[in-house]
């Protein structure tokens, strides 16, 4: 052993006992705490069976027995406002014992002692452990509801007093709680009567009581149509409408939410409401301090706007529109998320498209584009597709760059993926007459920006038609070479792309074969001739090997044949002619293209083969060896490619080139030598452009392959 390990032993002996000894006192220290926090939970349980006992030992109309029991159901409630709590709450038969005390019990006074208060404490207890849904069918099935119900009837029966009202309020949020999205409990309170009492209950001289039976009615509606059908019948809606106009936020909060419940998928009962006078009390709650009303009338007019163009109109016409557009600039997402719905709804109607517009909605709705809201970011994008339906709005959203931020938007579900899609489309339309020529202007006299934008957006969305009208005629391609010049990525990626766009379209207006036949008039003797010494009259030295050729077929397939052999050259007369700098099988490969007029050209020789189409004229030939190199341009060789297009002339390989470097620039704009490769090839991009959209159709040679 080493001897500095040796000294190392007793001091790790010593920290093993101290960790041993460590660990020994925080497992005493877990066990105590495990034993108090059993000891506490047992006096808990204990405390709670004591008021159930007393409960259900007392229910009679004696004063002490009532104040008692009033006590005991104090105790609960308290208990019952930690939900932690509720559970044991339930477990140790706390429900049985507080419906029964739901009702008062018989006496021959006319008065009973604590008279509401107990009852009021009840439902109170019983409201709170409805908050778990698992214990709401329990206390159903129990028989609370019956009693609740009654507990709503009192104010019949019963002088007005602060008592009253609780017991009142209390089994009106009882039921509420009850209810929460339980859809069978919601027509047991139906069947139990519970309706009628609470639609008078929003008559009721105690404002919190009104909050109560309109948050119970606002429960009961949501999705249950016969609830619905029976709280209009009963005439909830002249004093609803009413509410909404309360000087309370509490009270127009809830009436509004119960009117939105009443109309959710329900248009007759829509129509009522609208015939009943809620138009205009429901947008006057858009200008209101209390948000949660703000929300909920933004939502119950986008309802209301789905009713017809009427109603479209008119909602516009009473000024819903300058505070929805301010709603959107909220921090609140809730109230932009119920604002954009609501704008959305009513900009598919023609008439409200420009107004919306006018009070500053395009570039609102453009920044929700970016939220991380799907809901959010869906009710904006449907709000743009109705504003692009109207021509005078075009120029506006193409103006702020909102082409961009719709091409650029990162779409959190597909159905706004697909309403993005049909605005562009739409947007696409309505280039031409007017709108275009508006946006020619704006090329011509806005600022910089704006006629980057503008020329951006046309690229995109322009007919080919209009082509050479705005990109020639009006600069439109000088603005778009200037941003792939700029020194800021996201101007030379939005570039790339507007250009790659525009060059689709001319080849749309020329498509080209990927290997076009040569304009060279040729006469082709046929495979069986390639390399037969039968009939000719000429022989190749190639790499020391003899290949037999005849004349006629050279002179016919080139220039530069034909110069060899009709002009004042040397091998005019030679019978055997030396080919100096060409492999065996790359020679080969071209006089079979010129005695066939075809020939497959595979990556690992067409370089060469392009050498020697290029110096013997063989334009067909050249084609195919671009069109076989152009296969294989890659973000790590477009510069080599590009510059073998040049050394050989190569157009079709060239402009092969620029395609990749424009439909690929994200990727390319990390590599060191990018913006050289740019300042390089921009000469030649402007060049195609003002060829292809400058002459007539059939000059147009921009291959997208």
């Amino acid at each position: 052993m080493d001897p500095h390990d040796s000294q190392k032993v007793p001091a790790r002996r010593s920290l093993k006992r101290k960790l041993d000894q460590d660990f020994e006192e925080e497992k005493a220290d877990r066990k105590v705490s495990i034993v108090q926090s059993n000891a506490v939970e047992q006096d808990l349980i204990q405390d709670i069976r004591d008021q159930v006992n007393v409960l259900n030992s007392i229910y009679t109309s004696d004063e002490a027995d009532r104040a008692a029991a009033k006590r005991a159901v104090h105790a609960l409630v308290e208990r019952a406002k930690n939900e932690e709590i509720v559970n044991l709450i339930v477990d140790n038969g706390a429900v049985p014992a507080l419906v029964r005390h739901l009702q008062s019990p018989p006496s021959s006074d006319l008065q009973i002692p604590y008279e509401h208060e107990v009852e009021k404490g009840s439902a109170f207890a019983l409201g709170l452990l409805a908050v778990k849904p698992e214990h709401q069918q329990l206390i159903v099935d129990i028989g609370a509801l019956s009693h609740l119900v009654d507990l709503l009837k009192r104010y019949k029966s019963s002088s007005n007093s602060r008592a009253l009202s609780g017991v009142i309020r209390r089994a009106a949020d009882a039921i509420t709680n009850l209810a929460h999205e339980n859809a069978n409990i919601k027509t047991r309170v139906r069947i139990e009567g519970g309706i009628p009492p609470l639609v008078e209950l929003l008559k009721f001289v105690d404002a919190k009581v009104q909050r109560a039976a309109a948050g119970a009615l606002r429960t009961l509606a949501f999705k249950n149509d016969e609830n619905k059908k029976q709280i209009v019948e009963c005439n909830a809606l002249p004093t609803l409408i009413l509410m909404l106009q309360s000087e309370d936020p509490t009270i127009h909060y809830e009436a509004v939410g119960v009117i939105g419940n009443l109309v959710h998928s329900s248009p007759d009962i829509k129509k009522e409401v609208l015939l009943a006078g809620a138009l205009q009390p429901v947008i006057g709650l858009l200008s209101s301090s209390c948000s949660e009303s703000k929300r909920e009338s933004a939502l119950l007019l986008g309802q209301f706007a789905a009713t017809d163009s009427n109603c479209k109109v008119h909602i516009v016409q009473r000024g819903a529109v300058r505070p929805l557009i301010e709603m959107l600039q909220s921090p609140d997402s809730q109230l932009k998320e119920m604002s954009a719905f609501a704008l959305g709804r009513l900009a598919q109607d023609t008439h409200n498209q420009a107004g919306i517009a006018q009070e500053g909605g395009i570039s609102l709705l453009l920044k929700l584009i970016d939220s991380k809201n799907g809901s959010l970011q869906h009710n904006a994008a449907f709000a743009l597709y109705g504003l692009a339906d109207n021509e005078d709005n075009v120029a506006d959203l193409i103006k702020v760059g909102g082409v961009q931020k719709l091409q650029d938007g990162e779409f959190t579900v597909q159905p706004t993926k697909d309403c993005v899609s049909r605005t562009l489309k739409r947007l696409e339309e309505k280039i031409h007459g007017r709108v275009l020529n508006h946006l020619l202007y704006l090329m011509r006299v806005a600022d910089r920006a704006v006629k980057r934008r503008v020329a951006l957006a046309l690229a995109h969305l322009c007919s080919s038609d209009y082509c050479q009208t705005i990109f020639i005629d009006n600069n439109g391609l000088e603005l778009l070479l200037g941003l792939l010049e700029s020194t800021t990525a996201k101007q030379q990626e939005d570039s790339s792309m507007a250009l790659y766009k525009l060059a689709t379209k001319a080849t749309s207006l020329s498509p080209m074969d990927a290997a076009p036949p040569s304009p060279t008039p040729q006469v082709y003797l046929g495979e069986q001739f390639v390399n037969n010494p039968t009939l000719s009259d000429v022989t190749f030295l190639v790499e020391g090997k003899r290949f037999y050729a005849h004349r006629i077929c050279l002179l016919a397939s080139s220039d530069a044949f034909r110069a060899m052999f009709d002009g004042g050259y040397r091998e005019k007369n030679a019978k055997d002619v030396e080919i100096p700098n060409i492999k065996w099988d790359v020679f080969e490969l071209m006089m079979r293209f010129i005695y066939t007029g075809s020939v497959d050209v595979n990556a690992d020789i067409a370089q060469d083969l392009l050498r020697a189409a290029d110096q013997y004229l063989l334009d067909g030939l050249k084609r195919l060896c671009e069109y076989a190199i152009a296969q294989d341009i890659s973000v790590e060789n477009v510069p080599l490619m590009y510059e073998l297009s040049e050394a050989y002339n190569a157009m079709t390989l060239r402009q092969s080139c620029i395609l990749f470097i424009l439909e690929q620039f994200d990727k390319l704009r990390s590599k060191p030598w990018c913006f050289h490769l740019i300042q390089r090839v921009l000469p030649e991009i402007r060049n195609y452009f003002t060829q292809a959209f400058s002459k007539p159709i059939k000059s147009a040679q921009f291959s997208c392959d």
